[in-house]
């Protein structure tokens, strides 16, 4: 046993929603590794798919800078929104959930048809301030289903109705619009590339769309769900008179209420799978070239983990260099055999017992750490 080689072990967790940052969730792995054996060889990366510490991840990760800017919330509050300058001042990246996100919104006041993105659009104002020439905007945890409509109100662009008058913030308001106004967008957005990285692949309309989907837990009831899916019918038809692009079938789409959408749409910006973008910026596919085994995981695995998470898009790269490929969950759902498929080779709940979510929550550091150590214990001494 004492001669055994020792692994080198990439450590590349998700954030944990609601308890852990994924460079928390990073430390807490790498404190049960190291009390199995101190030699033990890490390199920690965190990860991210466009949605929770997606800003944070590629601030530490890429040494940038952080920044805060006071801007409207999605239910007309003042908020304070995080967001970054990263590749040496060339790029910001944005988490719109930062201005806009269901977090911001207490449960008994969640209400899809009035929350609105007005406050993502003045964070990327803020950005083009800074005189960056690409914004990346995560579009993860939402708490609007606008279509964008919000955020490029804030750039400058006019809903007007049948009467000619500017139209509501909010979803509940897409069905009043009829023509466009785009005479006062801000035209420095046609010097800055915007992409807009998903972490889900649902297209707009639909039963796998944007309202059908994620409504729901915004505050939408089932009179809302009809109200708000005429509204991106209507609004969709609107785009593709006015454009000529169709938008109801393009994967992504649907992600944080049509955002993308509504930024395809009127500012040219290109949709990304956040995981890949993330993980090509931060170069993990070196440190997968030289690591032989990979920690990662998230507040949950189930079967949207398959959908653009960043866990499963780390396994499958994995495979790639052979890595085995740990992953540590809150929750894992009862499709293992296809993660595994998709190149987890082992997964593990963190639990070490019946408790509630809100105990899960509170003890997560210590859940995760206790979890791995027991783990490579095994792996160590077999």
């Amino acid at each position: 046993m004492k001669n055994k080689k020792l692994p080198r072990v990439l450590i590349a967790p998700n954030a944990f929603k609601e308890s852990l940052t994924a460079y928390e969730a990073a430390k807490a792995i790498q404190k049960g590794i190291l009390r199995v054996n101190p030699d033990i060889k890490t390199t920690l990366i965190p990860i991210a798919d466009g949605g929770d510490g997606t800003m944070d991840v590629l601030v530490r990760g890429l040494g940038g800078k952080q920044k805060t800017t006071t801007v409207m919330g999605p239910m007309d509050e003042v908020v304070n929104a995080k967001w970054g300058i990263i590749n040496r001042g060339k790029s910001a990246v944005i988490e719109m959930a930062q201005a806009s996100g269901l977090f911001r919104v207490p449960i008994n006041h969640r209400n899809p048809l009035k929350a609105h993105t007005y406050g993502t659009g003045e964070l990327i104002k803020k950005c083009l301030d800074s005189d960056v020439s690409e914004i990346l905007v995560g579009v993860g945890g939402s708490a609007t289903v606008d279509m964008g409509t919000g955020a490029l109100m804030a750039l400058g662009i006019k809903f007007l109705d049948k009467k000619g008058k500017v139209v509501g913030l909010g979803g509940g308001n897409l069905t009043q619009i009829v023509s466009i106004d785009d005479s006062n967008l801000d035209r420095r957005i046609n010097k800055v590339k915007i992409r807009v990285a998903c972490d889900v692949k649902n297209p707009l309309l639909g039963k796998d769309g944007a309202v059908s989907r994620y409504a729901p837990q915004k505050g939408a009831t089932p009179v809302m769900l009809v109200q708000l899916e005429e509204g991106f019918i209507h609004f969709n038809e609107l785009i593709q008179r006015t454009f000529g692009i169709n938008l109801s079938k393009v994967p992504g789409a649907g992600a944080a209420g049509g955002l993308g959408a509504g930024l395809m749409a009127f500012i040219n910006a290109e949709l990304v799978s956040g995981s890949d973008y993330i993980m090509n910026e931060l170069n993990i596919d070196e440190a997968l070239k030289n690591n032989e085994l990979v920690v990662t995981g998230e507040g949950k695995m189930d079967s949207q983990s398959r959908s653009g998470k960043a866990p499963s898009a780390l396994a499958f790269r994995a495979q790639k260099y052979h890595c085995k490929v740990i992953a540590l969950a809150g929750i894992i759902g009862n499709n293992r055999q296809a993660l595994h498929n998709d190149g987890f080779t082992a997964l593990f709940p963190i639990q070490n017992g019946p408790m509630s979510m809100t105990e899960s929550i509170a003890e997560s550091n210590q859940l995760l750490t206790r979890q791995t150590e027991e783990i490579f214990r095994l792996i160590i001494n077999i």
